[in-house]
């Protein structure tokens, strides 16, 4: 199947849910990053459960804090 991350076409397994696309992009600290999938943000508890289909578009969001 081929799916969108952060702007970029790729092409993945069938049946990819969202904690196996966080490892296969080698994300740095997982649970610090919000993800959204078509425009609607997932829950971390639903990553697991959260099957990607073709055609999907996915983006990774980091927070950060800080400031003066």
């Amino acid at each position: 199947m081929k799916i969108t991350v952060s702007g970029e076409k790729k092409e993945y397994q069938d049946g990819l849910n969202i904690t196996s696309l966080l490892e296969e992009e080698k994300v740095e600290m997982p649970l610090y990053v919000t993800v959204s999938v078509n425009e609607e943000f997932i829950d971390q508890e639903n990553f697991d459960t959260t099957i990607l289909k073709d055609g999907d578009e996915v983006e990774f969001l980091y927070f950060m804090g800080g400031g003066c």
